[in-house]
């Protein structure tokens, strides 16, 4: 009996030590304020707009995008949003994001290159289509994708719809943003490429203790 009141008690102690959760997942997600996202000029681009919480881009001669020009999140960070493509056959979804400084910026890809394209511009002066974070994927015309992208000091990660696509180190590397008009959505904006596109949900959270 003894024996069977001390294993009692360790079970109860060992389960009262095990956190709920990961502490990163109970960090709060914010929404940025809809009314400090401004289009970007960049020559032929297309409407944007909002409707119903929905971003909206008409697609342009070449790139249609909005750039947030609140504060923007600060390296650990997560977001996340869902994004869709109506018509197009190039990205619909260029996401600029800070990585460890706001000088310093990375774009994450969906749908580049002919539509199928996912991946990271830029490493080591290689974009998207180039490194080792290119995979290539049947994005599908009026379907939402739910992203989610965690940026570390020395990692970036990407999930599609809960699968994780990418988990690169990127810690001694050169990380920057493609040569050209992307350099306007940073340090943080969205992007498309001659295609339209929708986005919605669009939030994120600081990942620091």
């Amino acid at each position: 009996m003894r024996f069977l009141a001390f294993f009692s008690l360790a079970l109860v102690s060992c389960d009262q030590s095990e956190p709920v959760e990961p502490a990163a997942d109970q960090a709060v997600w914010e929404k940025p304020d809809t009314e400090k996202w401004a289009p970007i000029q960049f020559g032929g681009e297309g409407a944007v707009e909002w409707n119903d919480g929905v971003l909206h881009f008409d697609p342009g001669v070449e790139m249609t995008g909005s750039r947030y020009d609140g504060g923007v999140p600060t390296v650990p960070f997560e977001v996340r949003l869902e994004t869709r493509k109506i018509a197009g056959s190039d990205f619909f979804c260029g996401l600029t994001f800070p990585v460890d400084s706001h000088d310093a910026c990375a774009t994450l890809i969906v749908g580049g290159w002919g539509g199928g394209t996912l991946g990271i511009s830029s490493i080591d002066g290689m974009d998207a289509s180039e490194n080792e974070t290119t995979s290539y994927h049947n994005f599908k015309d009026n379907q939402w994708y739910a992203i989610r992208v965690r940026v570390e000091s020395d990692r970036i990660s990407t999930w599609i719809d809960g699968e994780e696509l990418i988990n690169v180190g990127i810690e001694g590397r050169e990380i920057g943003l493609r040569s050209g008009s992307i350099e306007l959505c940073a340090p943080f904006g969205l992007a498309a490429f001659q295609t339209e596109a929708e986005f919605k949900g669009l939030e994120w959270r600081s990942l620091t203790d």
